[in-house]
């Protein structure tokens, strides 16, 4: 394995204890690139022909105030596989903030758990001051790789192949965007909303294949609320009004603190895919909080009525109690812990002609952060992988494949100390069945200190992973991942040379 490494970046991070600076959360901080990876066990498989994106959290600065996981600059890792080899890169994403921290030599900005006015430039941005880190989610969407924060900042562009940084996307709205855009490979579209503290309070978006902003309006809420995912399905896009928000008395005083608004239900908004707002259809369902959803169809019932179905995870309890033996951490880790939380696998179903909403619980075990086979994306599904966390802590530590048809479930645990990330599904070439394909993944392995690309058999993951190549470095936790197959970026760059001819 030759390893090209380049230019160190300027860090004045120390080392520390943090739960979330340290251990499977230890930033990295170095960019590389290898042509081959090497294999240890296994092979991998020749019907694979794509790329893994995995987006994660690497402080490059000492915090001005406290850290949390999720505050941390953006570092994409990249595997591309074909011909049954695979190479490895990694780049931060160099946002603004970013770029003028480096040349600072400083954190500039303040994180989640601080007090407003920690920012030295507050200004200058995502919600509340916040550093636009760009390091929650990686999309693909017309040949470009996107990285997006949460909190709504820009869309920043990576080509998905080089790494090279392409800038802020040119159709980014003054509200930013926010994480979890949605892409339909058939019409090329890019679907996305952001939300803020003024009115309305959210807005949604298409960007066409071309990557212009070709449909934007209003959603009226009302007042400021924390969305964080959204859904599409072919004709609908579909965003929530959760009562998980800010404390409004609080926000008044510029103090950013979510609470559970009792009595209020939950709001799902569908709209047409470049409906005005006056079209929206509001459905009202128990109160929750959904961090992510999995898929979403249009179907008919049972009586032939029009309805559409919703997959997410469900909190039974989006208001979490303290772990109070994580001490001066107990807030922060009880936010992030799916089983304080308890985020379990939910359908709902709005029924297009009476405007009701029915829902149902689809297993009772604690997971989250779920993929599908992109292939049965908007068109009913059956199986879901999830993963499975270490209790008290924001570490993926399993998958279980979930069968939604009879509620089978199968089930694979890492080993003690080896975590993993999120996992798209990647269809075999030639695949016959929704399952037949590959669940890929990076794994950090504290035992050893080291890291890899792991892929299992997605109809079968209890057997474990049938392949496993070594990384150059041990990476760093974080977030969201994506995969693109090369032959759609292919497709993406003769629709732009077609374009350009015109």
């Amino acid at each position: 394995m030759q390893v090209t490494r380049h230019p160190p970046v300027r860090t004045t991070l120390e080392p520390s204890n943090h739960p979330y600076l340290s251990g499977p959360w230890t930033p990295c901080h170095e960019e590389v690139d290898v042509d081959e990876l090497e294999v240890i066990e296994g092979a991998i498989p020749a019907d694979i022909d794509g790329i893994y994106l995995r987006n994660t959290e690497n402080p490059v600065h000492q915090p001005l105030g406290r850290a949390h996981p999720f505050d941390g600059d953006a570092m994409v890792h990249q595997v591309n596989i074909s011909g049954g080899k695979a190479s490895y890169r990694n780049r931060f994403v160099r946002t603004h903030c970013f770029i003028e921290e480096q040349i600072a030599g400083e954190a500039l900005w303040g994180g989640l758990m601080d007090p407003f006015g920690t920012s030295k430039r507050p200004g200058f941005g995502a919600h509340g001051g916040l550093k636009d880190t760009g390091s929650t989610d990686i999309i693909v969407h017309a040949g470009v790789a996107y990285a997006t924060l949460y909190q709504c900042g820009e869309a920043w562009m990576m080509d998905p192949v080089t790494l090279a940084n392409l800038g802020k996307a040119p159709w980014g709205p003054l509200d930013g965007v926010s994480a979890h855009p949605k892409v339909d490979e058939a019409t090329g579209e890019l679907m996305f909303f952001n939300y803020s503290k003024h009115a309305p309070y959210m807005h949604y978006g298409v960007v066409d294949r071309t990557g212009a902003l070709v449909h934007y309006v209003p959603i009226p809420l009302p007042g400021p609320r924390l969305p964080h995912d959204m859904a599409i399905t072919h004709n609908w896009s579909i965003l929530n009004d959760m009562p998980l928000f800010w404390d409004e008395e609080l926000l008044e005083r510029d103090i950013h603190a979510a609470r559970i608004h009792e009595g209020v239900p939950t709001r799902f908004a569908l709209i047409p895919r470049r409906g005005q707002p006056e079209e929206i259809r509001w459905f009202e369902a128990s109160p929750t909080y959904v961090l992510h959803w999995t898929n979403a169809y249009e179907a008919k019932n049972e009586d032939g009525c029009d309805e559409v179905v919703l997959e997410g995870y469900y909190q039974d309890k989006p208001m979490p109690d303290p772990i109070e033996e994580a001490g001066q951490y107990s807030h922060m880790m009880a936010y992030v812990d799916e089983h304080s939380f308890q985020s379990r696998l939910h359908r709902w179903r709005f029924n297009l002609a009476t405007g009701e909403c029915r829902e149902e619980r689809l297993s009772d075990r604690i997971v989250e952060f779920g993929m599908i086979n992109p292939a049965y994306a908007m068109r009913k599904s059956r199986y879901i992988w999830s993963t499975t966390t270490r209790p008290g802590w924001f570490l993926f530590n399993g998958y279980v494949r979930h069968d939604t048809e009879t509620g089978e479930e199968q089930v694979y645990r890492l080993p003690e100390g080896v975590y993993a990330s999120e996992s798209p599904i990647v269809p075999r070439k030639g695949a016959t069945s929704e399952d037949d394909a590959y669940l890929v993944t990076f794994l950090i392995d504290e035992n050893r200190g080291t890291s890899e690309l792991a892929i299992l058999d997605a109809a079968n993951i209890a057997a474990g992973p049938i392949c496993r190549a070594a990384l150059p470095h041990k990476i760093s936790s974080g977030v969201h991942a994506t995969w693109v197959e090369n032959a759609q970026l292919k497709r993406d760059a003769q629709l732009k040379r077609d374009a350009q001819l015109r």
